[in-house]
């Protein structure tokens, strides 16, 4: 007897906010007409902030091999509103491809960017390993300490951190991320399994900004993650030797036509302030 196929929780149908305009994103993620604003070369162990506009395309890309890199996005013109790796994981899938959003947290709840681009789409290893991650997070210079007893400050989470200090923005600013490139799944016990990254140089991953963005990526010091562990079972010198630079270019498109029916997404409309109602001050009668 099959297993059977439980149906997804949320579904994208017809109208639904979470519907996508395939056609629309198929042309912005095909098109020739842009022109390259921005280009960062990300080194190994590093972190780095970048802006990028609305109606823009960001490509983050392995230049020179497999590279797990971990994004962190912001709305550029408030920082409260960040990306929402949880609901975003509900929304669409426990690891993204081309037409899946960026969704931001509440109370604003709009996609913050939509994936045009992927050249690892429909990757799927034999231990049902997929590709850009969402059900893991950053790593982090507190579980390292916490599992191997050493002191590392190359972490991802540190990397971010770093970056985002000439933003105005400081630690607790970093949130979970999307492991752009990394290959993870669960195994028969529910338990969260890495793989090595399968991206060959030249592959990419591409967003649309849907608003202004503040990103921030960070090289992960794992590199590919084909020789990483904790403690007795971590080998630095390998981990080392896997860790490639990304590329990170950012383009504007240069045919308006491109963008005809596409309109920035505004926040979310509920104004019920959760059932609280406000005491007034009333004069007459009143007592101290």
């Amino acid at each position: 007897m099959a297993p059977r196929d439980p149906a997804p929780a949320y579904k994208a149908i017809r109208g639904s906010p979470l519907e996508v305009d395939k056609n629309l994103y198929t042309r912005i993620g095909l098109s020739d007409a842009r022109e390259l604003v921005d280009s960062i070369e990300l080194p190994i162990r590093s972190g780095k902030a970048f802006l990028v506009p609305r109606g823009h395309i960001c490509r983050i890309s392995t230049k020179y091999g497999p590279q797990v890199g971990d994004l962190n996005i912001w709305s550029k013109d408030n920082p409260r509103e960040r990306f929402w790796a949880s609901r975003t994981r509900q929304l669409h899938r426990s690891h993204l491809t081309t037409f899946d959003r960026l969704w931001s947290c509440l109370p604003y709840l709009r996609p913050m960017c939509t994936i045009v681009g992927d050249t690892l789409a429909g990757y799927n290893d034999d231990v049902g390993g997929r590709v850009h991650d969402l059900l893991g997070t950053r790593c982090d210079p507190y579980v390292n300490q916490m599992l191997s007893g050493r002191a590392f400050d190359f972490h991802c989470h540190s990397n971010l951190t770093r970056a985002i200090l000439p933003f105005g923005l400081s630690e607790s600013d970093v949130h979970d991320v999307l492991n752009v490139f990394q290959v993870t799944g669960l195994n028969k016990d529910g338990q969260y399994f890495m793989e090595p990254c399968p991206a060959k140089p030249g592959d990419y991953f591409e967003f649309f900004a849907e608003i202004d963005l503040l990103c921030a990526l960070s090289t992960c010091p794992g590199g590919d993650l084909s020789a990483w562990g904790w403690g007795k079972d971590s080998d630095a010198d390998n981990m080392l030797d896997c860790c490639r630079p990304l590329a990170i270019d950012v383009f504007e498109l240069t045919d308006s036509k491109l963008l005809e029916g596409w309109e920035p997404p505004q926040p979310a409309s509920y104004t019920g302030f959760h059932g609280i109602k406000m005491p007034t001050f009333e004069a007459e009668g009143s007592r101290m």
